[in-house]
């Protein structure tokens, strides 16, 4: 309920970076709590707070904010399907996740979330450099960020942008 208000104000780039960059250092603490569990008994506690961090930085940002921009990204033509799409990712990575998860725990020992550091930490450079901020823009404007051009002057329709056209 508070990241309705939260991504108005904030920004979707800037929560969805903070939730990640915060994903990242709760993923590290609990490394680091449980390399260090057998030699100190309260490292039990770092584990548990890094992974309460970890949910709150979760739903800060990696859990909505990506709906928000998906949303954003696509007109309203391709919308529903770009949603969908995104949808069988998100449900087939949590399910890979969930199937796999306990069987690299056991390979990897308490170094399993170096994992999920590492690929957060390729999140977080992707979407700095990749995403764009989608808060207050309108589809073309979106688009022209991609196409690195300046906001054309006379917005173009939803079929021109599809088939490419330079005539803006």
């Amino acid at each position: 309920f508070l990241q309705v208000f939260l991504v108005e104000k904030a920004g979707r780039r800037s929560l969805f970076l903070a939730g990640l960059m915060g994903m990242l250092v709760s993923a590290v603490a609990m490394t680091v709590g449980l390399v260090l569990l057998s030699q100190f008994a309260w490292m039990s506690y770092v584990s548990m707070v890094a992974i309460f961090l970890f949910v709150i930085f979760f739903e800060v940002g990696p859990g909505p904010i990506p709906w928000f921009i998906v949303a954003e990204l696509f007109s309203q033509g391709p919308r529903p399907a770009a949603i969908a799409i995104a949808g069988f990712c998100n449900w087939a990575c949590n399910f890979i996740v969930g199937m796999c998860f306990q069987y690299i725990a056991d390979l990897c020992g308490p170094y399993v979330f170096v994992i999920f550091a590492a690929l957060l930490l390729v999140f977080f450079l992707f979407a700095y450099f990749k995403v764009p901020e989608t808060k207050g823009k309108s589809f073309e404007e979106i688009a022209a960020v991609f196409r690195r051009k300046k906001f054309p002057a006379k917005a173009m329709t939803e079929l021109e942008d599809l088939r490419g056209s330079k005539e803006v």
